[in-house]
């Protein structure tokens, strides 16, 4: 184990790289046991989630090599056993159950470990479970194990119960593998549903309305190996990164940041008086996503008018919602903060009170942010979730002093090499093993 020791109240500048986005990652790694051959991912984020997607992958028998240090090579081609699945890598990520769409074709039963992941409440699987019945998977659930069946795949007209990126995601998977046609309602358009779409149709899928809240998608008998697919840029890192810069009042440039998975947060910060410039428009190395430089310069800033809320994809990321309460604590006035997906997320904001936020807990969804926080040093364990753990460090960068924060691997299980990337722009972190 080990612990940060943070001096904050440092201005930061220059330039920071945006990581690849792990949403994408780990599930086109689940995807790519689909594909009998070699398969090669290229800019792959070096982060915990994707350790644990990879061990668990070799531990049911898929072949994976690094071919350099972002570029990874999958061969599935082999029998997959899932009786020796590596149970700690399982309970570890939640997405593990990407192996539900991913295996549907290719393994007639199995069970798998309950998922895990961040702890936000009760997260359903259900919406997954209604899907993928309508395409032939069943999914029964015991205490310890999922118990999957699969039998002979067909295609649907599927209405999503939950228009969720991990449900829809599952149900591509499955739907590209299906005898037939598939239709897919109120699907989710997310960042990355759209570039697993994009890697699976590569591989030979065929899927209409990539981008859109209905997708078509037609069965094929045999999916091929891809060579090179690049995954895209994270746009919940590039928004950290904002919020870094916003909350610590410093002038920062945010470089390969996806900006259609922005542009809302962008005019949510315009209207607070942000100011910012996006420079060097072009595309991400996939072919598919537009790419930008985002200068975040210093300003003072107002609360909004209105309250925030995050919603699925076109909308406000469900993800970048709690990376603006660090925002929020540096604007005039106050801001009700609305975090309905998640059961607990909202209650985690509370611990930023220890660093001297003024937040009040409305109830388990519900928060007002009253900003220009001035911010204390304190010592704090990392909340178990991701987006949570990361605000506490953002609000002790701002923090005058010094601040020790522990329990980090929460942090690291979505951030590449993070506390380096903030050193080498003005940050004072420091990693002390125990």
């Amino acid at each position: 184990m080990s612990y940060l020791i943070i001096n904050g109240g440092k201005k930061l500048k220059g330039e920071i790289e945006n990581q690849s986005a792990k949403n994408s990652a780990v599930a086109i790694l689940c995807a790519s046991v689909m594909l009998k051959g070699k398969t090669t991912l290229s800019d792959i984020p070096q982060i915990e989630e994707v350790n644990r997607i990879i061990e668990l992958l070799q531990s049911i028998g898929v072949k994976t090599r690094w071919i350099r240090d972002d570029a990874l090579e999958i061969d599935a081609s082999g029998n997959l056993k899932l009786d020796k699945i590596d149970i700690n890598a399982s309970e570890k990520t939640r997405a593990s159950i990407f192996l539900w769409g991913a295996l549907s074709k290719r393994v007639k039963s199995y069970k798998i470990p309950k998922a895990g992941g961040c702890h936000l409440g009760e997260r359903t699987v259900r919406p997954h479970w209604y899907a993928l019945e309508k395409l032939g998977v069943k999914v029964e659930s015991t205490d310890c194990y999922y118990i999957v069946k699969n039998s002979l795949l067909h295609g649907a007209y599927i209405v999503m119960y939950e228009s969720g990126d991990t449900t829809t995601e599952n149900v591509i998977m499955a739907a590209v593998q299906a005898k037939g046609k598939t239709t897919v309602k109120m699907a989710s358009a997310n960042y990355q549903v759209q570039d697993l779409c994009y890697f699976l149709i590569k591989a030979g899928a065929k899927i209409k309305g990539v981008g859109t809240t209905t997708l078509e998608i037609e069965g094929v008998e045999n999916l091929k190996p891809v060579d090179n697919y690049p995954i895209m840029p994270d746009p919940i890192v590039a928004m950290t990164f904002i919020s870094v810069a916003i909350t610590t009042g410093s002038n920062l440039t945010i470089k390969n940041c996806p900006l259609e998975f922005l542009e809302l947060e962008l005019c949510k910060l315009d209207v607070m008086g942000q100011k910012y410039k996006i420079k060097n428009e072009r595309l991400s190395k996939n072919g598919y996503f537009k790419i930008v430089d985002i200068e975040i310069i210093k300003s003072a800033i107002k609360a909004l008018p209105d309250k925030i809320y995050g919603r699925p994809f076109p909308g406000l990321n469900i993800d970048n919602l709690p990376l603006f309460i660090p925002i929020l604590t540096q604007a005039q006035g106050r801001t009700l903060v609305h975090d309905w997906a998640f059961e607990n997320r909202a209650v985690y904001a509370l611990e930023l009170q220890k660093l001297g936020a003024k937040i009040t807990l409305l109830d388990s969804h519900r928060l007002w942010v009253e900003g220009l926080t001035k911010f204390s040093p304190n010592e704090l364990m990392c909340p178990p979730a991701l987006r949570p753990a990361v605000n506490v460090l953002i609000c002790m960068l701002g923090a005058e002093g010094k601040s020790i924060l522990r329990n980090t691997y929460v942090i690291d299980r979505g951030y590449e090499n993070l506390y380096m990337v903030l050193n080498a722009a003005g940050a004072d972190i420091k990693i002390v093993k125990e």
